[in-house]
């Protein structure tokens, strides 16, 4: 295989390289990628070539394309045959590793990745319960220690930015394992913090760190799985970090009833450590040293240029941001919608919630067992917001007194309802995004979350805007969310055009 070339199919199926570097995902991709783990280490020059460059076979003809800068598109080496980027055509198959070992394999890199992915709603929800507890000790107060939640949630944010562009440059494993150890170390101190400011300079530091398992965590994703794989992948880990925010805050109220505040962050100490263990003695590095970026800041930053000139790109992008950010805004209002404006206890209100993100998980699971690989993903996303935006309206229709007083069950069901349809948006438009930049992985996982934590982070304080005795802001805001995310999908990513005809963008 060709060190500095790029092949592309020319059939009506077939992906175009652009110059940045992306590729253009056809339906047929999705629906012929069969998954495998990566073996990165293996040269790609050393490997057989199942199809001469140049030749005619079953997917179309083959040719050379040449690219910019470092950024390749070519099939990375143990990359699954229906990769987006490359159509298939009959020929030798690269042997591959045992059954056992593969399943071996995949279940330590799934509990790895898992755990990654977990670190976010551990951080945040864990330290709910505690949050009145801090205001005490630290005499400080409510909006001071609020912001010791603001501070963690703007490190993650902002962190991812750093960490993507340097798992791009350094692989995945260094930046990795630094992130976890600076983790350890800003939540140990987190439990001995005498002041609410070094507090909230701890968390900020604190989500700096833990951004590198988010970031990286998708960026391995990229490197071993392609295609449908990779989407049912994604779902995959949406039913372990779908678990965490269920379990985290149970995790906090029972932490208290044996210790104080600063116990929970010994918890989450705890925690890093055995991900940092975990991670080193079983995640092995997955970029290959010769798809690396050797370019420095201004490489980084000419990459996101890039990524974000795709317009597919970043229409998934936005249109993931913006379904999060519908998510963001049941957290933070369902508490008060449920308990003060329609009258429920704590535990049915956990009871609910806990429900909500059941059946936000089994959705992701039908998505990833049963869609992906029979419906193209570019479907099954649009059947997902589709399903939020009408939920969406229902809840405004019944929020603002339209039906008259509906009580507390309707309005829960609207809740489930759209919470569920999440499992069909969230991780269809990661993979999608994902699918298009092979050569820079970890810069577009940033992106992706960084604009996931932005988004939600403005979209959820206008919940509250009219105070606490209306749940109208709530569902107007998720509306609202869920019409920008149809419309960055529709407008930008144009499905439909590369479903008829195969081609990139312009």
């Amino acid at each position: 295989m060709p060190e500095h070339g790029s092949r592309t199919t020319g059939g009506a199926e077939g992906p175009r390289i652009r110059q940045s570097g992306t590729a253009e995902p056809s339906a047929s991709d999705e629906q012929a990628a069969a998954g495998a783990v990566a073996e990165p280490d293996r040269p790609g020059p050393d490997r057989p070539e199942p199809d001469r460059p140049g030749t005619d076979g079953p997917a179309g003809r083959r040719r050379h394309v040449p690219t910019q800068g470092s950024a390749r598109s070519e099939r990375p080496a143990g990359e699954p045959s229906g990769s987006s980027l490359v159509a298939d055509a009959p020929g030798p198959a690269p042997r591959a590793p045992g059954l056992a070992a593969r399943r071996r394999t995949g279940l330590l890199v799934t509990l790895a990745l898992g755990g990654l992915t977990a670190v976010p709603p551990l951080s945040m929800d864990m330290y709910l319960p505690a949050l009145p507890e801090v205001t005490r000790s630290l005499h400080t107060s409510a909006a001071t220690a609020q912001l010791t939640l603001t501070g963690c949630l703007a490190g993650m944010a902002l962190g991812q930015l750093a960490v993507g562009p340097m798992s791009d440059k350094w692989g995945r494993r260094r930046p990795l394992l630094i992130g976890l150890f600076v983790y350890i170390f800003a939540t140990a101190i987190c439990a001995f913090a005498p002041t609410a400011e070094l507090l909230i300079g701890f968390r900020l530091l604190q989500g700096l760190a833990g951004a590198a398992g988010i970031v990286i965590a998708r960026a391995i994703v990229r490197d071993l799985y392609d295609g449908v794989e990779m989407a049912r992948f994604f779902s995959t880990l949406m039913l372990i970090s779908g678990v965490a925010p269920v379990v985290a805050p149970l995790i906090g109220g029972q932490v208290l009833r044996l210790t104080d505040w600063r116990g929970v962050f010994a918890v989450l100490t705890a925690v890093g450590i055995a991900l940092t263990v975990l991670v080193w003695r079983r995640l092995p590095e997955t970029l290959a040293p010769e798809k690396r970026h050797s370019g420095g800041t201004a490489e980084a930053l000419r990459t996101m240029r890039g990524l974000l000139a795709d317009r597919v790109f970043t229409g998934y992008m936005i249109a993931g941001g913006f379904a999060f950010a519908a998510l963001f805004a049941y957290i933070s209002a369902s508490p008060f919608v449920i308990q003060e404006i329609y009258g429920a206890s704590p535990q049915t209100f956990s009871l609910l919630f806990g429900v909500n993100s059941v059946g936000l998980i089994v959705v992701g699971q039908i998505n990833g067992k049963i869609l992906v690989g029979r419906v193209s993903l570019d479907k099954a996303l649009t059947f997902g917001l589709t399903v939020i935006t009408l939920a969406a309206a229902a809840l405004l229709l019944m929020t603002s007194g339209v039906f008259g007083d509906v009580g507390l069950f309707p309005v829960a069901a609207g809740l489930f309802v759209l919470m569920s349809a999440m499992g069909l948006a969230m991780p269809n438009t990661n993979a999608l995004a994902l699918m298009r930049t092979p050569h820079a992985a970890g810069s577009a996982s940033a992106l992706l979350g960084t604009s996931s934590f932005l988004i939600g982070a403005i979209a959820s304080p206008l919940v509250g805007i009219a105070g606490e005795a209306t749940a109208v802001p709530m569902a107007l805001v998720q509306l609202v969310c869920a019409l920008a995310a149809i419309g960055c999908f529709v407008g930008l990513c144009r499905p439909w055009q590369r479903t008829t005809r195969g081609e990139a963008d312009h």
